[in-house]
């Protein structure tokens, strides 16, 4: 596998060659600092955006265009990291090996028409596409109370810091839902195309020459390029007392979420320690609140821990019988002072470098996943394959210990079942 990056100045292409996959995979990335009034609109922009074009105006043209270019699919997805917000429109489409001459560079083409024609005229996008796009858009934002575990989890962001980057709801807001019109839409597609950060990612069987110039042939953009913005989250205070809140809903199983604030790490630290952290402490069936939560006392139908590196927060979620609510924090907080004085083994630090690495070597057979790899070596600054292979195995009993002391207890949030 080959990286070569080339700088257009107003976007960044990135070409990662390899002749593991059938497909070209391409995504490009659209990056703005997050603001929560424009969470909404983006998402709505970016699901019009791949659901039709000026010249394909409906989504059955559009749909019929990519099946005439041997089942090309074009997709979107809008989503936080720390604190930027990005939109990727994606392609993914069979190399020309598998279908004729010539079939890359319309594939692209029609990516081209999806981001620079929108289905627009007199400055308002069409009509049709608008209410139809409109009633999605509003089935996500109305959908996030039919995943209790994840809607327990956003509660309990929104308890720990209700105006904080890190609460702000993916899918958006029914209130900035309704104040979207045809023609706001289209003035802030005009902001949206103009002012982000740009970076293009093709992964495939690619010739690096012949890509860089059909790619600087079609892709006009107009931005200048911005510099990398500081996406680390950073908490300024730690809450002296922790934070209780409950939900009722007629549910049969209490869903538990409890966040944990991160302070004062350095790089190594956010990108090593705290992975085998999240894992002895709560990464799987050998985990420490798996086996003394769940398997010893019964108390929980599941429970698990992971850390969110950007946003300095670590996550406990479960589900429990409200009646063992009390029983069940007791034992969290148990093995959270655990960690701290260093109560576990050898082995569980191997097994989660075990599991790491393994996560690690399974990203290869995804090329949306190596794509992402690749983003995050360039936004983040993070080390390569080899790198992380060798630093996750300078992880050490004192480095756990260490963190562990960084990691405080802030809120706890209980949606709360008639069980």
């Amino acid at each position: 596998m080959e990286y070569r990056t080339e700088d257009f100045l107003s976007y960044k292409l990135h070409m990662i060659k390899t002749n593991k996959f059938k497909t070209i995979n391409v995504k490009i990335v659209f990056s703005r600092p997050i603001k929560k009034e424009e969470i909404t609109i983006r998402n709505f922009l970016s699901d019009m955006l791949v659901y039709s074009t000026k010249e394909y105006d409906t989504n059955k043209k559009l749909s019929i265009k990519m099946q005439d270019l041997y089942a090309m699919n074009i997709f979107s997805s809008s989503y936080r990291l720390g604190n930027l917000y990005n939109t990727d429109i994606n392609a993914i489409f069979l190399k020309e090996k598998y279908t004729e001459e010539g079939m890359f560079e319309k594939s692209l083409e029609l990516l081209k028409e999806v981001i620079f024609n929108p289905n627009v005229k007199n400055k308002m996008f069409d009509n049709t596409s608008f209410n139809i796009v409109k009633d999605i858009v509003l089935s996500q934002i109305k959908s996030v109370r039919e995943n209790l575990r994840k809607y327990s989890l956003i509660k309990m962001l929104e308890t720990m810091g209700k105006n904080e980057v890190f609460s702000y709801r993916a899918f958006g807001y029914i209130d900035d839902l309704e104040n979207i019109t045809r023609d706001n839409l289209y003035e802030y597609y005009l902001e949206f195309i103009n002012k982000s950060k740009v970076d293009i990612y093709i992964l495939g069987d690619i010739d690096f020459e012949k890509t860089k110039k059909i790619i600087s042939n079609l892709f006009k953009f107009n931005t200048i390029k911005m510099k990398n913005q500081n996406i680390l989250i950073e908490h300024k205070k730690i809450r002296k007392s922790i934070k209780e809140e409950k939900e009722e809903l007629n549910i049969s199983q209490s869903k538990l979420s409890i966040g944990c604030k991160i302070k004062d790490i350095n790089s190594f630290e956010r990108n090593y320690v705290l992975p085998i952290y999240s894992m002895i402490l709560g990464g799987g069936s050998s985990s420490k609140l798996f086996t003394n939560v769940r398997e010893k006392n019964s108390l929980c139908y599941y429970i698990s821990a992971s850390g969110n590196k950007l946003d300095n927060i670590l996550f406990i979620t479960s589900g429990i019988s409200c009646s063992n609510y009390k029983k069940c924090i007791k034992l969290i907080k148990e093995e959270l002072k655990n960690m701290q004085k260093g109560k576990f083994s050898e082995e569980d630090i191997e097994k989660a470098k075990i599991q790491y690495i393994t996560m690690l070597d399974e990203l290869w057979e995804d090329p949306l996943q190596i794509i992402s790899f690749y983003y995050s070596m360039e936004i983040l600054n993070k080390d390569g394959y080899e790198e992380r292979k060798k630093n996750i195995n300078l992880v050490k009993n004192d480095d756990i210990k260490k963190i562990s002391n960084n990691i405080f207890m802030d809120t706890i949030f209980l949606l709360k079942g008639n069980d």
